[in-house]
């Protein structure tokens, strides 16, 4: 059920929407911005994954297209390092709000 390629999804309208909804959101949420290129920095790439979620009866409940960094690209001790995600555990969030409570 899912495109096969980028290509692909470029000719089904479907696609076409929650790629452009997935482009919208990096921007609102401003996960990543567009810079020019730097002749001394390698440049890691991105990659569009595309999956189709089904109700239990086999019907579509929604598609689902996310843009991705290629993250396998990198090279240990070159740029393995680099990477930064401001991602919290529950759990960390959850004794930051107890410590608070307590003072």
């Amino acid at each position: 059920m899912e495109p096969e390629s980028f290509e692909a999804t470029l000719k089904q309208e479907v696609w076409r929407k929650y790629m452009n909804e997935e482009i919208k959101m990096i921007e609102k949420k401003e996960t990543w911005e567009l810079v020019d290129r730097s002749e001394d920095k390698d440049i890691i790439g991105v990659k569009w994954v595309y999956k189709t979620k089904l109700n239990l009866d086999g019907s579509i409940q929604k598609h689902k297209a996310r843009l991705l960094a290629k993250g396998y690209s990198q090279q240990h001790g070159v740029n393995y390092n680099e990477t930064f995600s401001p991602v919290a555990h529950l759990d960390t969030i959850r004794a930051l709000v107890s410590l608070a409570i307590q003072m």
